[in-house]
């Protein structure tokens, strides 16, 4: 077994078995998603399955990294990304499902935690000489001094809660999110970036174990936990990759999910009706007759698309 791969096979057995100790857990607790009466009614057979699964990749790929990675101060600020977005998820979640309050963590919290939290990644990142170049295809590096700041907290908090609005079907953000890590690891690997690539790559596995829990029909889903810390942890390999601007194109289902609800609510409110049958764009597919595995796959191909091309302009930039 190659060094590379050792990361990536351990998370996927230990996802495996922290999932058989957790879900049950989490069911005990009554940990149960409540469903949106919006939202579409082939969910509402989705009330009551465990949330907060998000813990079982979380351990998972910090166990596999830190036993096989270089301890660095890279591989640190990545855990840090995925552990506090993940910690703050939770903190709704919990808030959501077993306290019930509907709302959960008020929304100036999530925010002003948010961008507290992108602050202290770009800080690290920054301590670590990342610098303030940005490299954008196409045209090459452009310092961007102190404005570096806006950019780097706009990539990880954009990224996190792009995941977030992504994560609302089986499967759907842990598939697509694998192929994203999948495509930061390359790049990490052909730069000689030992801490990232064992990081994406572990959170590779990790990810996939989490599946067999989270398919159609899931046991288990990520939560805000899961999806925040998945976002966050993108937003910060990109940073230190130098590789912001590609993840418009390596997480461009992210963006594609995004925008859609963006351009729901602004057509709404400005031309009185919706341009699609319900956002996310996942939900559009999904009333307009596919089975929601059907779209999950078709969505992690996108994925695995944009993750390709994503890589193809990465290697033209070198």
């Amino acid at each position: 077994m190659t060094p590379a791969v050792q990361p990536l096979v351990a998370a996927w057995v230990l996802a495996l078995a922290a999932g058989s100790a957790i879900v049950p857990g989490l069911r005990r607790l009554k940990a149960g998603q409540v469903v949106r009466s919006d939202g579409p009614r082939s969910h509402a057979g989705k009330a009551g399955t465990p949330t907060m699964g998000g813990v079982i990749f979380l351990l998972a790929l910090s166990a596999a990294a830190l036993w096989w990675g270089p301890r660095t101060g890279a591989l640190y600020v990545l855990l840090f990304s995925a552990w506090s977005f993940g910690l703050l998820g939770w903190a709704d979640d919990f808030l959501k499902v077993v306290v019930r309050r509907p709302l959960g963590l008020r929304a100036r919290y999530k925010v002003a935690g948010q961008l507290v939290l992108a602050a202290a990644i770009v800080a690290a990142s920054l301590q670590l000489g990342r610098g303030t170049i940005v490299e954008i295809p196409w045209y090459g590096p452009l310092d961007l001094g102190r404005s570096y700041w806006l950019l780097g907290m706009l990539v990880v908090i954009s990224a996190a809660n792009a995941v977030n609005l992504t994560d609302g079907l089986d499967g759907l953000a842990a598939g697509a999110a694998a192929c994203s890590f999948l495509a930061y690891g390359l790049m990490a690997w052909s730069l000689g970036e030992d801490a990232v690539v064992t990081f994406c790559l572990a959170a590779v596995g990790s990810l996939v174990g989490f599946l067999r829990y989270n398919v159609y029909p899931a046991r288990v889903f990520m939560g805000d936990t899961g999806s925040l810390a998945l976002g966050a942890a993108l937003g910060a390999c990109a940073i230190l990759l130098r590789a912001e601007i590609l993840l418009v194109l390596v997480g461009g289902l992210y963006v594609a999910e995004a925008l859609s609800v963006i351009l729901q609510v602004f057509w709404f409110h400005v031309f009185g009706r919706r341009i699609l049958r319900m956002s996310p764009l996942h939900h559009h597919f999904e009333l307009s007759g596919w089975p929601e595995p059907r779209v999950v796959e078709f969505f992690w191909a996108c994925s695995a698309v944009c993750a390709f091309l994503g890589l193809l302009v990465w290697r033209g930039m070198g």
